[in-house]
């Protein structure tokens, strides 16, 4: 029997990697799903073009490298890839800027490493943090949900502002994010950052039309589902629960910590949690096993890592979310937490000096 040696995902079941990353798009279209209900139709463009893109791409690149490509294309990676990508970009985007995002994900971001179990980050979020430092204002415009638009946007609509611009009564995306009370909405985090940038308190910037709960009108229930799906995905065992747990609860614990000492300079625990992209992040973007940390002590200070990065970004930064940013960061640290948290090979002591324990 052939022995070969190959990159990492390994997984120690009989699921094909193409069957796993089939399971994790399916547990994200629960997220996906309410997107689509508070933001139209505009999603799913995004996600056809990102996916379309993406896959495209992939067969270019591996056609190029001469290898075959229906077997690569059914591992579901690029898919995968471009799911996310749709999933992070507005659902507004102009229609070029998603296509850069995609074809830099597949091509920079992951073939130039060597393709799937060689890149060292996450290809979505390395190329959603390139488009947000490239094109902030596109990549920032989110439009109020569909139920407070003066006009609900019809799927032509959708199509041609993505693609023209202007929608098919001739309305640009800055006019139709105007709410049926005459102004523009931010998300939830954005809106609470301004507020408190301003100098009002993070009570008042609850106030905002955005608020129709602690968590947001339309950002606490995406979060909600996109929850449910990263829970499927646990039950299912495709994920290990060091890391959305190390996110959630230090994330939690700072939050909690700094709405305690000031209620109203900082954002209140809930809201961290339930808004942004905190639970896609946690369940379906930082346990991606290439880029992630692999050991299970590792996996969890990994998640700790990136819990902790995404509130010191949100408290302090110039940036009201920060997941994709917090990711990246811990995807450089690796090969260190790896290192450091790597199990004791069975049949050795760990007792000080001893020079078996660098072998």
């Amino acid at each position: 029997m052939a022995f070969s040696i190959a990159s990492r995902p390994h997984y120690h079941s009989n699921k094909s990697i193409g069957n796993i990353m089939m399971r994790v798009i399916l547990c994200t279209f629960p997220g996906i799903s309410t997107l689509c209900y508070f933001f139209g139709w505009g999603v799913l463009v995004q996600l056809s073009l990102a996916s379309i893109t993406s896959l495209l791409a992939e067969a270019i690149v591996i056609t190029i490298r001469r290898r075959p490509v229906k077997r690569y294309l059914q591992d579901h990676s690029a898919l995968l890839t471009g799911l996310l990508i749709g999933i992070s970009v507005p659902p507004f985007t102009p229609w070029w800027i998603v296509v850069i995002g995609s074809l830099f994900a597949i091509i920079i971001a992951k073939h130039l490493y060597g393709g799937l179990g060689n890149n060292p980050f996450n290809p979505a979020m390395v190329a959603y943090v390139v488009l947000l430092i490239s094109f902030p204002v596109q990549m920032t415009i989110w439009l109020p949900p569909s139920s407070l638009l003066i006009q609900p946007l019809t799927f032509m609509d959708s199509v041609s502002t993505i693609f023209t611009g202007l929608n098919t009564g001739g309305f640009s995306v800055n006019q139709l994010r105007l709410t049926a009370d005459g102004f523009t909405m931010a998300t939830p985090l954005d809106t609470v950052k301004s507020a408190l940038i301003a100098g009002k308190t993070e009570t008042e910037a609850v106030l905002e039309p955005v608020f129709d709960t602690f968590w947001g009108l339309d950002w606490g229930w995406i979060n909600f589902a996109f929850l449910l799906g990263g829970l499927m995905l646990l039950k299912q065992k495709i994920i290990k629960w060091q890391i959305p747990i190390g996110i959630l609860a230090t994330l939690f614990i700072f939050s909690a910590i700094g709405y305690t000492v000031s209620p109203d300079t900082v954002t209140s625990p809930l809201l961290h949690l339930f808004s942004g992209a905190t639970m896609l992040g946690a369940f379906f973007i930082a346990t991606d096993p290439v880029s992630a940390a692999t050991t299970s002590k590792g996996r969890l200070v990994f998640g700790m890592i990136i819990g902790t990065l995404i509130y010191l970004i949100r408290t302090l930064g110039g940036f009201p979310d920060g997941v994709a940013f917090a990711v990246l960061i811990a995807n450089m640290c690796v090969p260190l937490i790896d290192y450091y948290t790597k199990p004791i090979v069975y049949g050795y002591r760990k007792e000080k000096n001893d020079p078996r324990n660098e072998k």
